[in-house]
């Protein structure tokens, strides 16, 4: 089983985008994945279709062992795809894991019983580096970093990579950068393009093609509750993230992970 971080904490990069994208394509893909909204946000779970506002189990009961797996996983409408809600609960546990006992350890133990059930694993980090993140990375194999194709775009890149830097040291020694995802690019503008080979040159290996294009129909899904496969799976956006998903399986086939941060 692959668990895979999906984080960036700078917004607006379009890290739920492809924390749902990636999950789903793996899943058309027939890989049996689940994905574990991480965010207090909630996005990936209103993505999914799921609403918030009714949820009474969430992955908050899950981490802090008052619910089970059977509880909390829902079904989306891809077969191969289950989801881990989150609400706005999650914000307190982030208050309350203070005082836990290797609490920076808590999601990882959570997952360790479910090599059987799931090839994938996504985890939607929220967009900081806090406690919550910190589980995440933890608890995960390799990072996912969306990295929007716009000005400023590496600017925070650098304390997210000493970040995993410092897990890999005292927490997660498997922790690397399993790929960098280029978003939002409008080939139509040189600044956009000039961004996109800088991405490009500063993660060498690590960088997953192709990038992903500025889409209407990838915007407009989430708020029809649906990935972009069911929503529009001709479209720019289906297709990039298809083949970036294809190029993650190729590289998990050969035994590697793309490279170091």
């Amino acid at each position: 089983m692959k668990r895979l971080a999906v984080a960036n904490q700078k917004g607006g990069v379009g890290k739920t985008t492809t924390a749902i994208s990636l999950a789903a394509a793996l899943s058309v893909l027939e890989k049996r994945v689940l994905l574990v909204d991480f965010d207090p946000q909630g996005n990936t779970t209103g993505g999914l279709g799921v609403e918030k506002g009714g949820l009474e189990r969430t992955v908050y009961d899950w981490i802090l062992g008052n619910a089970s797996l059977g509880e909390v996983a829902r079904p989306t409408e891809l077969a191969g795809l289950k989801l881990i809600p989150a609400s706005r609960d999650l914000v307190g546990a982030e208050i309350e894991l203070v005082g836990v006992e290797e609490r920076e350890f808590l999601l990882a133990r959570k997952l360790d019983g479910l090599a059987e059930a799931f090839d994938y694993v996504f985890i939607d980090c929220p967009p900081s580096l806090g406690l919550l993140t910190l589980n995440a990375l933890t608890a995960a194999d390799g990072v996912l970093v969306p990295i929007q194709c716009e000005y400023y775009a590496l600017e925070g890149v650098s304390e997210l990579v000493s970040t995993i830097e410092r897990v890999r040291e005292g927490l997660n020694p498997s922790l690397a950068i399993a790929g960098v995802v280029a978003t939002m690019l409008d080939e139509r503008l040189n600044l956009s393009r000039q961004v996109l080979e800088e991405i490009r040159r500063y993660f060498g290996a690590t960088f997953l093609e192709p990038p992903v294009p500025r889409n209407v129909r990838l915007g407009e899904a989430p708020s029809f509750g649906k990935p972009i496969f069911l929503y529009d799976i001709r479209s720019r956006g289906a297709e990039a993230y298809l083949a970036i998903a294809r190029e993650l399986l190729r590289r998990d086939l050969a035994g590697g992970n793309g490279g170091q941060p």
